[in-house]
């Protein structure tokens, strides 16, 4: 399982991901975070960091009706979170090479 400390980090570019994908709702993207190997991920984590992007407007949202009771609140990726999500991406990758360069024991750049 992976630790919520280093899961902190990384949760909101895959949340960004995963919307870019197709819009979703808060629970369907918890849902795919699990099928993914992620563990279940309280809705007190997704939520918040929900708001979050779409306060910094990385998201945006619309209601709609759903089948098993209230409406439900859909997301899809703005411009802004297309360019989060890439810059996320990057940097992403940027660590996971010198992560794994440590770990396979690397040298230091110099």
């Amino acid at each position: 399982m992976i630790s919520s400390q280093m899961l902190k980090g990384t949760l909101e570019g895959c949340i960004l991901e995963i919307i870019s994908r197709r819009e979703t709702y808060g629970y369907e993207i918890a849902e795919t975070l699990m099928r993914y190997g992620f563990g279940k991920i309280a809705e007190g984590t997704i939520y918040p960091l929900l708001l979050r992007l779409e306060r910094n407007g990385f998201v945006m949202t619309d209601y709609r009706p759903s089948e098993l009771g209230p409406k439900r609140k859909y997301y899809r990726l703005s411009e802004a979170g297309k360019t989060a999500l890439c810059e996320f991406e990057q940097s992403y990758r940027e660590l996971e090479s010198a992560i794994n360069q440590l770990l396979n024991g690397g040298e230091e750049n110099e």
